[in-house]
């Protein structure tokens, strides 16, 4: 059959023109990204073998050889584990099926140029690393348990086509021929592959070998320690394997944060080597999250589904878990409903929260530094995990009316701290401490001394909704429901009870007015009844395109019967009930009172209208 030249999708030809048109410091990684895509090929193919004794082709003797050809500058990595056929390698090597695509390429377009072959790794598309180094790659495979006749053949330039033929190939399995640029000749060089699967790889399980010339004589010789590292003793790993292990796994060029390596015993036994990242990883941004602990049954490589050994909260962590309780020979639906495995996954979780109590209280700033890119995580796992929501809880760090901009505080120190007659602990929603620091409906907890956290993520509303209360203190959103403590004076309360009322009618779009206990300084500010979708909430399903989601609510205006204004008013009111000047005076107290809390005026050219008239009359008096 002729070659059948095919194009490269749309975004994939994005990331092929900047990984050749650029310069990288760490090209190198091509080998890791290579090697690792070689044993998963060969972990997929030995998982599926013990059903399928039919795909074995070679006795189980796994191997990733390394083939460098200096006469033709070329280096061949290739291993004999899953293989692709044609429609496969099509799908895998001519597209990228993935949401969050074009965040990705834009991403890509806006790092440093250092920090692109990472970004890459990241994203999945570690396979592409190979055109930082050569300018034309060839690709021949064969699926296990497949005849010679079905062997493919893929080569690309990376200018935006690739051609695919059938070949014949003997061997199950897959050969990546990397066509050398002449400035990558070094990565032909013995010393220099050594170093490298050293360097990224020497923990693989599986031999990485190549055939090395001694007097004349050339014998296959392997290049690895192929030490699982998860089952050494922690005294017996140093940090730059546990870092090497971690960019293997994560292809994270940084550090982790933290590293969690330790054996349970009891009722099941297992081995957990775990990573905390000390940053968003890509994966999470794009879409990609499902991968991220690898479970193992006595070394042989099962799934890497994350969320099957860890809730969703925790899908940030990497690792690997190895069992010899588990049965090896049932499948991995079976497998994800198992008894054992959930006691698995509840140790984890419970080992993964402590060892984060541990660092916010003796290692705060990698804390911190941890929480600002993944604390978003934490505050799922409080309305997601109901057992743990107050140990979640504790993890969470916050801003509020107590601490400088920039600076967090916590829950715990927030209930240390309360006045003795407090009962509650209060928060505000908001876009940010900008937009909420400056609220009139702080003005009386400041006055009475009392402490008001800043929520402003997405992602409060719900959790304030799962976290009602905390160490016996119920949590109360200040700008919804009635405040107690003092009361309106009575006297006043009758003096402006006309005034009120006239209020309530005009002013149509509102469920209520009264008089306001919250206020010290302003005329007038907006709540919610109790339970009702704040204002935050609303402004972010207007952003999202989900207006139809909200429920039908009116809001409440509060007006302070000590401010000028109202009192100016009431005045007014008082001389002449029926002066149209009132009508225009009540819709601005309630137009300000929408500006305060961050919404926008239905009509702001007749708001703007009315504040100039005010003005012409203030001026000619």
């Amino acid at each position: 059959m002729s070659a059948e030249t095919l194009a490269f999708k749309t975004e994939l030809k994005q990331v092929l023109d900047i990984i050749i048109h650029s310069l990288y410091s760490h090209k190198e990684i091509f080998l890791r990204e290579l090697i690792s895509n070689a044993s998963d090929a060969i972990d997929t193919l030995r998982f599926q073998a013990l059903t399928k004794t039919e795909l074995l082709e070679h006795g189980g003797e796994w191997k990733i050889k390394t083939i460098p050809d200096e006469k033709n500058r070329t280096l061949t990595i290739s291993d004999n584990g899953i293989g692709m056929s044609k429609d496969a390698i099509v799908e895998n090597l001519g597209t990228i099926a993935r949401s969050g695509t074009k965040a990705f390429l834009e991403t890509l377009k806006r790092s440093e140029v250092k920090d692109r072959p990472e970004l890459i790794g990241q994203f999945g598309v570690g396979f592409y690393s190979s055109f930082m180094v050569a300018d034309k790659v060839t690709v021949i495979s064969r699926p296990a348990g497949g005849k010679s006749a079905d062997g493919v053949k893929w080569e690309s330039d990376g200018q935006g086509e690739f051609t695919v033929e059938s070949v014949d190939k003997p061997a199950a399995g897959t050969d990546v021929i990397l066509h050398l640029r002449e400035d990558a000749a070094e990565y032909l060089e013995e010393w220099k592959i050594r170093e490298l699967v050293k360097r990224f790889s020497d923990f693989v399980e599986h031999p990485i070998v190549m055939d090395v010339t001694r007097d004349k004589e050339t014998k296959e010789e392997t290049l690895n320690s192929r030490k699982a590292i998860w089952l050494r003793a922690k005294n017996e790993v140093d940090d730059k394997e546990y870092e090497a292990f971690y960019q293997h796994l994560s292809h994270d060029f940084q550090a982790p944060a933290k590293v969690i390596h330790y054996a349970a015993e009891g009722i099941i036994e297992f081995k957990a080597l775990l990573f905390l990242p000390s940053h968003k990883p890509l994966d999470l941004m794009w879409g990609n999250s499902k991968k991220g602990l690898q479970l193992y049954i006595r070394r042989v490589f099962i799934m890497d589904d994350s969320e099957v050994m860890l809730p969703a909260y925790l899908r940030f962590v990497k690792g690997v878990v190895d069992s010899p309780d588990l049965p090896l020979n049932v499948s991995r639906e079976m497998l994800q409903q198992s008894a054992p495995l959930e006691k698995i996954k509840s140790n984890l979780i419970n080992k993964i929260l402590r060892t984060l109590e541990e660092m916010k209280k003796d290692e705060y700033e990698a804390y911190l530094k941890f929480y600002q890119g993944l604390g978003v995580f934490l505050k799922e796992g409080v309305y997601q995990d109901w057992s743990r929501r107050e140990q979640l809880a504790d993890l969470l760090l916050l801003e509020s009316t107590r601490t400088e901009k920039g600076q967090l505080t916590t829950l715990e120190k927030y209930v240390a701290v309360m006045p003795e007659d407090q009962k509650e602990i209060f928060y505000l929603f908001g876009e940010n401490r900008d937009a909420v620091e400056h609220s009139p409906l702080l003005e009386s907890f400041k006055a009475k001394g009392q402490e008001v956290l800043f929520l402003t993520d997405a992602i409060d509303e719900f959790v304030a909704q799962a976290l009602t209360e905390y160490k016996g203190k119920k949590l109360h959103a200040i700008d919804k429901g009635e405040l107690g403590g003092e009361q309106v004076d009575e006297e006043k309360k009758k003096r402006l009870a006309p005034l009120v009322d006239f209020l309530k009618g005009k002013l149509s779009d509102l469920k209520d007015v009264r008089l306001s206990r919250r206020l010290r300084d302003s005329a007038a500010v907006l709540v919610a009844d109790e339970g009702a979708m704040g204002p935050h909430m609303e402004r972010l399903l207007h952003r999202f395109g989900r207006a139809d989601e909200i429920p039908p609510s009116k809001k409440i205006l509060e007006v302070n019967p000590d401010h000028p204004a109202v009192e100016a008013m009431e005045k007014l009111f008082a001389k002449d009930s029926s002066n149209p000047r009132l009508e225009s005076y009540a819709l601005l107290l309630y137009e300000q009172a929408i500006v305060a809390e961050g919404s926008r005026v239905k009509d702001p050219v007749a708001f703007a209208r009315r504040i100039n008239e005010l003005l012409v009359k203030d001026a000619s008096r």
